[in-house]
């Protein structure tokens, strides 16, 4: 007889998985209904399931807020678990690669596997907080719910990282602009202009020095834009190389920090990313220690996750979280002393919640009063850049106009 592998879920509504053989799937499930199992999937263990091979792609945070808001729709209207996600995956039209990962993690299910098992076999699509929020939903029979706080979570990071990128948008585009304008004017307009003096000039006269100098610059990149685009292009790389070893990282995330207005908008948005995070997964039942290390690994910024894994350190020699904490150097006052009450009155996830919503409103007016700085230095760069390029090109022709009136 084949041997099939089950999942189902008893009386008390526990999760029941085990191997049993039997002459039919129609006599395993009536064996099952007998012993009070409700069946949820039977596989049958030699069947072999060819599934394709996983396309190269990527799921976007947005795509997985839809997808986790849909699924706890429907484990919260009883759905199976199998069928929710054979649903879902048929859904992805768009996006092949999620619509095979879904379909790998059914099949995982399927054959035994618990959810977050199977999901934590595509860290790509479901990273360690995902599958270890899943898991304490598993754990505790509140799948729904979990998925409904991961749901909310992810959309409020979504959020917060869209009204960062819709801020800077804006001065972006007039910086890019500007570059293209004054590249314009010296490569394609002051050339122009030389030819001009060149003919105007007698033996022996000179042009004035701030007209030779802009003339230099503008020959230059005429003649070698290429190498100023390689060594910007060079730049960048090494940067981004630099950036991936540990000391490269340390140094330009502590740099980062400490520039005026930017460094603290950056670590207003670390300090809300924190307090986001582990306030879902303390509320989600994960253990505080296994929710600090999740939350150090996503904070993104390596000096504020290495605060966390100090505090983590601390805690796990039996200290509080806010003395730690505090010794960091990295978190304000306030977050330390409003965890430090969550702490004491039991709490905490709800505190940090709150500290959350602050600071993601703090990061909204920051950015606003960056954007109110930046706009007037923008406009007076240019103007004293294009300003400066015009008088240095008309003052060989006021010096011309003089000896003609002289004459």
């Amino acid at each position: 007889m084949p041997t099939y592998v089950f999942v189902g879920r008893n009386q008390l509504n526990q999760q029941v998985r085990g191997e049993r053989a039997a002459a039919s799937r129609e006599q395993l499930e009536a064996l099952l209904r007998r012993e009070q199992v409700t069946v949820v999937s039977v596989q049958e263990k030699s069947r072999d399931i060819a599934l394709p091979k996983l396309v190269g792609g990527s799921v976007s945070s947005k795509e997985l807020a839809i997808f986790t808001r849909q699924f706890s729709v429907m484990i919260d209207a009883g759905l199976p678990l199998v069928q929710c996600l054979e649903i879902l995956a048929t859904q992805q039209e768009k996006n092949k690669y999620f619509r095979q990962v879904l379909t790998q993690v059914r099949t995982d299910v399927e054959t035994g596997a618990t959810l977050s098992e199977s999901m934590a076999k595509h860290p790509k699509v479901f990273d360690n907080l995902y599958t270890n929020m899943v898991a304490a939903g598993e754990t505790g029979g509140i799948l729904d719910t979990i998925l409904q706080r991961l749901a909310t979570f992810i959309e409020k990071i979504v959020k917060l990282r869209s009204d960062v990128i819709s801020a800077l948008i804006y001065p972006s585009a007039v910086i890019v602009l500007a570059v293209v304008v004054i590249a314009v004017i010296m490569v394609v307009v002051i050339p122009a202009f030389r030819n001009i003096f060149e003919g105007l000039l007698g033996p022996g006269e000179r042009l004035p020095l701030p007209t030779e100098i802009v003339i230099a610059i503008s020959s230059f990149m005429a003649s070698y834009w290429w190498l100023l685009l390689g060594a910007i292009a060079g730049i960048a790389a090494v940067i981004r190389a630099y950036y991936k070893t540990p000391g490269g990282r340390f140094q330009i995330d502590r740099l980062m920090l400490k520039i005026p207005v930017i460094g603290d908008i950056l670590l207003k948005i670390a300090v809300a990313r924190f307090s986001r995070t582990l306030a879902t997964l303390l509320s989600s039942g994960v253990p505080i220690l296994e929710s600090l290390d999740i939350t150090a690994r996503t904070a993104g910024n390596v000096i504020v996750s290495n605060a966390i894994n100090r505090v983590r350190d601390s805690i796990e020699q039996g200290q509080t979280i806010v003395e730690p904490l505090k010794a960091s150097g990295v978190f304000p006052s306030m977050v330390c002393q409003m965890i430090g009450v969550g702490e004491q009155t039991g709490a905490l996830d709800a505190m940090l919640s709150k500290i959350a919503d602050f600071y993601e409103l703090e990061v909204d007016a920051a950015i606003a009063n960056l954007l109110t700085l930046i706009e007037p230095i923008m406009i007076g760069f240019l103007g004293v850049t294009i300003g400066g390029i015009v008088i240095a090109m008309y003052l060989p022709l006021f010096a011309l106009v003089g000896k003609l009136a002289g004459r």
